[in-house]
């Protein structure tokens, strides 16, 4: 097949896979207050892998000879597969680091003191039955009323 005519199909995959190259962007602009460091290399390595795909596209215009594309590939097939064995690995330490703190989080321990106000519990313990009377009596009394 024609250099061209793979270029012009690398071209059309890598618009097409615009349903993941957009959201992985959307996850390296967003910072890294926002989303954890596993989910950022992971979105660079999709990002990375993308744009693998339109720099061989290029380079099949470009070179004549199959060395340059075959290159491109597999540099960038390397760092794809770097980045995301690398995310993996920072999702599984994120993932220990969760269960830790929850496990910290013993169900049969007292709450601290003061952890829940005294005058909240109150105040709630009043209001609830009010509130459950007010939303039973009143489409009652407007369906009496009505007739």
């Amino acid at each position: 097949m024609a250099q061209p005519v793979l270029a012009l199909g690398c071209a059309l995959v890598t618009g097409a896979g615009c349903v993941w190259y957009l959201p992985a962007l959307a996850d390296l602009r967003a910072g890294a207050a926002d989303r954890p460091p596993s989910r950022r290399t992971a979105a660079l390595a999709c990002l990375t892998g993308w744009s693998t795909v339109a720099a061989v596209g290029l380079t099949l215009l470009v070179a004549a000879s199959w060395w340059a594309p075959c290159a491109v590939t597999a540099a960038g097939g390397v760092a794809v597969t770097v980045l995301r064995v690398r995310a993996a690995l920072r999702r599984a330490g994120e993932r220990r680091e969760t269960a830790r703190l929850w496990a910290g989080l013993a169900p049969g321990d007292p709450l601290p003191s003061g952890a829940v106000p005294r005058g909240a519990v109150a105040a709630l313990a009043l209001a609830l039955p009010v509130a459950v009377s007010a939303a039973l009596l009143v489409p009652a009394a407007s369906v009496v009323l009505a007739r």
